[in-house]
């Protein structure tokens, strides 16, 4: 947000006459928390006041959108971290202009350069949030040798054949549930991942690179 604050101040500063004389046709409703009528004062106030305000606020719809995106990263769309960080960067974006919080406009130039800038912007924060993920977790896999069988559940939840992120160097429980009719047999793992005790149907996983998680159960005789 401070990048795009900057840029929004120094438009402002590169128009700074067309400010001005929008400001001087709109006052004293162009800045009712200065007491002074000066239109220079008005527009000292937009650049020390207004925008960080903006920025500070954008800074917490940012926030809001970046835990969204971590928490049900899984289910956003896309294959790849970039492509689902800039979907969490639209939804940024939107979030930004519904809060009326992109920036000052002016002109048609000058609006028409904060929008290149606000694209520009928007295209970096969402390849930038998803090499991020991607840097600080890793990818599990959860299998069972018979689903009908065995379910795998990672800390209270069924991951059965599902592929989840979780932090890098983490540490989740574990647990085999076995249907009716079916002993669990151990588990097996590959890549990364390792668990405290293969043959106790209830322990501990540790993530230390992607890998896979497989539950092996079979009937009993």
């Amino acid at each position: 947000m401070g990048g795009l604050a900057v840029f929004n101040a120094a438009i402002l500063y590169g128009f700074k006459g067309e400010a001005l004389k929008l400001i001087a046709q709109n006052n004293p409703q162009a800045c009712p928390s200065i007491n002074s009528t000066s239109v220079e004062a008005c527009f000292g106030s937009v650049i020390a006041v207004y925008i960080p305000y903006t920025a500070f606020l954008g800074f917490f719809v940012s926030l809001f959108f970046a835990a969204l995106f971590g928490r049900y990263y899984e289910s956003f769309p896309g294959t790849r971290p970039p492509a689902k960080g800039e979907i969490a960067a639209v939804l940024t974006a939107f979030g930004l202009i519904l809060g009326d919080l992109y920036g000052v406009t002016l002109g048609p130039l000058a609006t028409g350069l904060l929008i290149v800038f606000f694209a520009a912007w928007t295209g970096v924060y969402g390849f930038a949030l998803g090499r991020l993920y991607a840097r600080y977790t890793r990818t599990v896999r959860f299998e069972a040798n018979d689903a009908k069988l065995m379910r795998v559940l990672v800390d209270g939840k069924d991951y059965t054949g599902k592929a989840m992120t979780f932090a890098h160097t983490s540490t989740h429980e574990i647990r085999a549930d076995s249907r009716e009719g079916a002993a669990f047999k151990g588990w097996t793992v590959s890549g990364g991942v390792t668990v405290e005790d293969p043959k106790s149907f209830e322990t501990l996983m540790d993530v230390e690179g992607d890998g896979l998680l497989k539950a092996q159960g079979s009937k009993k005789s």
